[in-house]
């Protein structure tokens, strides 16, 4: 397999792959460069600081007393000035919905955990955790199954 990447500032960007047939890493690759808006990161907001956080340094959007808020790797919080819904069509396909108020990046879940009244919660590497409902739960066990 070749890789070639041409760099040509006066030309329209075109992703051109040549296969000989369609695999999970046609799909993959396909997907990644539909999804890919130019953004990699967001615009946080704390009271003495506006700065950028990159997508990959994000474990979880969640809306707390009505604000959106998005919490980083140290598990600190940061305001954002978008609605739950608009920030989730911003994000990459690596986060998911994990109840009606949170979506959390998948590769920054350490693990799930059951508690004894059978609800789930989820923790994060940082050590932040949040429950999952029960919808969203059965979601994402069929996507982790596949």
């Amino acid at each position: 397999m070749k890789f070639v990447l041409n760099v040509n500032r006066s030309i329209d960007e075109a992703i051109r792959a040549d296969v000989h047939r369609r695999s999970v890493f046609t799909e993959r690759l396909e997907q990644l460069v539909m999804e890919y808006n130019g953004d990699d990161s967001i615009t946080v907001y704390t009271d003495d600081e506006i700065k950028l956080i990159g997508f990959k340094d994000i474990e979880c959007v969640t809306v707390i007393d009505g604000k959106t808020y998005v919490i980083d790797l140290r598990g600190k919080q940061y305001r954002i000035r978008y609605r739950l819904y608009e920030a989730a069509e911003l994000l990459p396909s690596t986060f998911i919905k994990i109840n009606k108020s949170t979506i959390a990046n998948r590769n920054k879940i350490e693990r799930f955990s059951a508690a004894f009244n059978g609800s789930v919660n989820v923790i994060f590497k940082s050590g932040y955790t949040d429950y999952v409902s029960r919808r969203c739960f059965a979601e994402i066990k069929k996507e982790l199954r596949k």
